[in-house]
């Protein structure tokens, strides 16, 4: 099973969903206990600007609901195909 999770609001979620064709479902975190617990709200910064927000995680949780794997600051370029070879090592 896919989730997505991320702060945002569950109708900004219908709309991305439903403009990239996502299969799977979004989930919302919007105070942020599923990103805290993951330990991925973080600080960033941006032109010198400090705020706190999502570094952009892929977590693979086996059948017996152990963490399998953990892809950090993940770069979107390249990465589903990096996922799906991580998935077939699980098989």
């Amino acid at each position: 099973m896919v989730l997505g999770v991320s702060p945002d609001s569950a109708e900004s979620h219908r709309k991305f969903k439903q403009k990239h064709k996502l299969p799977f479902r979004l989930l919302v975190d919007d105070q942020h206990e599923l990103a805290e617990a993951f330990g991925i709200w973080k600080e960033k910064s941006m032109f010198g600007h400090k705020y706190m927000g999502i570094e952009r995680t892929t977590v693979i949780i086996d059948r017996n609901g152990t963490i399998a794997r953990i892809f950090p600051k993940v770069q979107i370029l390249g990465h589903v195909k990096e996922v799906q070879r991580a998935l077939k090592d699980l098989d």
